[in-house]
C-alpha cells in the first residue's frame, strides 16, 4: 500500500489506483504521510494544553458511595473542607455526575495514548487509519466542555438523632448513694478495744443517717486506720460491705501495744473514732469480758443485730460460787476452732448439724464457707467460694444434712437453698425468687426442705425437687405469726420447731404447717428465753434452746400426751456459748 486517494482519505495498493479508483486523484503515500502526523500531533496537544492549564495546587478527591456514608465519614470531610487547600466532594450513585467525569476522563487518556502510540511506533498504514479514526474523537474531546466543578450544589446539613444516645445513656449504669453520715454511725465489737496478737478480729460499723435511723443501703466509703502511737500505719485492714448499711472490718496485729484505731466515714470520724486499741499475747486474753456491753452484734452477721433489742448477759454474771440446780453436769468434752480464716477456724458461726455417718457440718458465715469435722474434732474438708452464681455462697447460715448425706446450705444474702453432695460438689439450689432470706435449714422425715425466712417471717416447705409444698407464718406476734425468726429443727414425730427470735419463744408445728403449741417468754429465770437462736433435738426427742440474749442453753422434756397438749417438764443448763462445743 504505497498510494493514498484524497478523495477517499486511504491508502491502496498499485492494482486499486488502476481499478475503482481510477477516476480519482492518487498521490504517493510518503508524500501525506507527515502531514497527517502533523495534523494528530496538533490535535493532542490542544488536549495537554487543556489539562496543562488546571490549577497546578493540591487537590483531594473523595469518592463514596451512600451505602457507606456514616456519621465518622462527615467527620472526616468536614474536617478537610475546613483545613486542608482545596477538596473535591463526590457521591457515586447510579445518578451522580462524578460518573460522567471519571468516564470523560478515561476517554481521554485511552485515545491519547493510542494515539501517541500510533505516531511513535507505527507504519504509514496505521498512522493513516489512526488519523481517519481518532480525528473526529480527539477533536470532539478537545472541544468538550467537562465541568470543573460539581454539577450538584454545595448544601451539607447534619441531622442530630439524639434517641440512641439517650438510650445509651439510660444503659451506662445506676447511681448509686446512701444517707449515712459520720457522727451518728456506730461501731461494736470487741476489736475495738482489746486484741489478741496474731489473730484476726471483726468488728461491726451499723451505719445511720442525720436523724438517728438506721440505713438499710450499702455502698458508702469507710476507711480504717490502725496506727501506734507514733502515727504509723501497722496494720491492713479488711472492709466487707454487707449491702445492708452495716459493714464488718478485720484486722490482724502483729506487736503487742497501744494503738489508734480510727474509722472514718467519707472522711469523717464515726461516733468514739478513734478508738483506743490495746494488743496483748493470746495467752494473757481473759475468757470473758470485765464489763457489759450496751449493744452487741446478733449472730447472724447479716443484720439481724440491727433489730435485736436483748442485751447479751456476759458469762462473769453466772460465775457465782453457787452452783446452778441443773440436771446435766457442765462438762466441757472437747472444743474445735479458733477464730480465723484458715482451715478449720471460724469467723462468725452459725449453722451447725451432724449426719448419721459421723461427721459435723458448720456453716462458717463471714468466711463464706462449709466446714466439715469428724464426731472426734479432727477437720475433714471445707468447701465455699464467695460469689452470686449456683454454686457459691453469700453469708451461708443454717445447715442440716439429708438421708443421702447431702449437705443443705440456707443461703442468706443469695437468697435461696444451695445442695451439696457429701464431697462439697454444688448439685442444685431451690427457693430462688421466693425466699428473701433464708437461715435455719432442716429436711423432715419425708425428704422435705424447710427453710425458715428470717426476712420474710416465713417458713418454707419445699421438695427436694424445689417445688413448693406449702409456707405459712407472717410478721406479727400471734401463735402462727413470727418476728425474725432464726432457726428450725425436725423431732422424731415430724414436728416442725422454730425459734422466734423477737418473741423470745419456740414454736411447734405439724409437717404441714398447722400450729401446735408455743413455750417460752422474755426474760431470765428458767423457761424463759432473750433472744433465742439455734435449735436442736437429740434422739429423745428433748429440745435444745441457744438462749442467745442470756448467754445460755436450755435443754426442755416433753412427754406429749396428746397433739399439741401436753405436761412439759423444764430443765435449764446454763453455760458460756463461747466455751460449749
Amino acid at each position: 500500500m504505497e498510494f493514498y486517494c484524497e478523495s477517499c482519505e486511504t491508502a491502496m495498493c498499485l492494482d486499486c489506483t488502476e481499478g475503482e479508483h481510477r477516476e480519482h486523484v492518487t498521490v504517493p503515500l510518503r508524500d501525506v504521510l507527515e502531514q497527517h502526523k502533523a495534523a494528530l500531533k496538533t490535535q493532542l496537544d490542544a488536549i495537554h494544553s487543556r489539562t496543562s492549564a488546571a490549577p497546578s495546587r493540591r487537590c483531594t478527591l473523595y469518592i463514596c458511595t451512600w451505602a457507606n456514608f456514616t456519621y465518622a465519614t462527615l467527620f472526616n470531610f468536614v474536617f478537610f473542607f475546613f483545613f486542608t487547600e482545596s477538596c473535591c466532594f463526590l457521591c457515586t450513585g447510579p445518578y451522580s455526575p462524578a460518573l460522567g467525569l471519571l468516564q470523560g476522563k478515561d476517554h481521554i487518556q485511552s485515545s491519547c495514548s493510542f494515539t501517541e502510540q500510533a505516531l511513535s511506533h507505527g507504519s504509514a498504514t496505521e498512522v493513516l487509519l489512526v488519523q481517519k479514526q481518532m480525528s473526529e474523537r480527539v477533536t470532539a474531546l478537545a472541544r468538550h466542555d467537562f465541568p470543573e466543578k460539581p454539577h450538584q450544589n454545595a448544601h451539607l446539613d447534619c441531622q442530630v438523632e439524639t434517641e440512641g444516645l439517650r438510650r445509651s445513656i439510660q444503659n451506662l449504669g445506676v447511681l448509686l448513694t446512701t444517707a449515712a453520715v459520720a457522727h451518728t454511725t456506730v461501731a461494736t465489737g470487741e476489736g475495738l478495744r482489746h486484741a489478741a496478737t496474731g489473730q484476726h478480729h471483726t468488728i461491726t460499723v451499723t451505719t445511720k443517717d442525720k436523724d438517728g435511723d438506721l440505713v438499710r443501703t450499702g455502698n458508702a466509703l469507710l476507711k480504717a486506720e490502725i496506727t501506734s502511737v507514733d502515727g504509723s500505719r501497722v496494720a491492713e485492714t479488711d472492709i466487707t460491705d454487707n449491702k445492708n448499711g452495716t459493714y464488718e472490718v478485720g484486722y490482724t496485729l502483729r506487736s503487742e501495744g497501744e494503738y489508734s484505731f480510727a474509722l472514718l466515714l467519707y472522711g469523717q470520724p464515726i461516733r468514739g473514732s478513734p478508738f483506743r486499741l490495746r494488743a496483748v499475747k493470746p495467752s494473757d486474753v481473759p475468757q470473758s469480758p470485765d464489763d457489759v456491753k450496751r449493744r452487741v452484734k446478733s449472730p447472724s452477721g447479716t443484720g439481724g443485730h440491727i433489730r435485736q433489742k436483748a442485751v447479751r448477759r456476759p458469762s462473769s454474771m453466772y460465775s457465782t460460787t453457787k452452783k446452778k440446780e441443773n440436771p446435766i453436769e457442765d462438762e466441757l468434752i472437747y472444743r474445735v476452732g479458733s477464730r480465723g480464716r484458715e482451715k478449720g477456724e471460724f469467723t462468725n458461726l452459725q449453722g451447725i448439724s451432724a449426719s448419721s455417718n459421723g461427721r459435723v457440718v458448720v456453716a462458717d458465715s463471714n468466711n463464706q464457707c462449709i466446714q466439715v469435722f469428724s464426731n472426734d474434732g479432727q477437720f475433714k474438708m471445707r468447701f465455699g467460694v464467695r460469689g452470686r452464681s449456683p454454686g457459691q455462697l453469700q453469708r451461708p447460715t443454717g445447715v442440716t444434712v439429708d438421708v443421702n448425706g447431702d449437705i443443705v446450705v440456707a443461703d442468706y444474702d443469695n437468697r435461696w437453698v444451695s445442695i451439696f453432695s457429701p464431697d462439697g460438689k454444688f448439685k442444685n439450689k431451690i427457693g430462688s425468687g421466693r425466699l428473701m432470706g433464708p437461715k435455719g435449714v432442716a429436711v423432715d422425715k419425708n425428704g422435705h426442705i424447710i427453710t425458715v425466712d428470717n426476712k420474710a417471717c416465713c417458713v418454707f416447705i419445699f421438695q427436694s425437687n424445689g417445688k413448693l409444698v406449702t409456707k405459712f407464718g407472717g410478721r406479727g406476734t400471734s401463735d402462727r405469726q413470727f418476728a425474725g425468726p432464726h432457726f428450725v429443727a425436725v423431732n422424731n414425730r415430724n414436728e416442725i420447731i422454730v425459734t422466734d427470735f423477737h418473741n423470745h419463744s419456740v414454736k411447734v408445728y405439724s409437717a404441714d404447717g398447722e400450729f401446735l403449741f408455743k413455750f417460752g417468754s422474755h426474760g431470765e429465770g428458767n423457761g424463759q428465753f432473750n433472744a433465742p437462736t439455734g435449735v436442736a433435738v437429740d434422739s429423745n426427742g428433748n429440745i435444745i434452746v441457744a438462749d442467745w440474749g442470756n448467754s445460755r442453753i436450755q435443754v426442755r422434756t416433753f412427754n406429749i400426751n396428746a397433739r399439741g397438749n401436753g405436761h412439759v417438764d423444764v430443765s435449764m443448763k446454763t453455760m458460756s456459748p463461747y466455751k460449749y462445743c
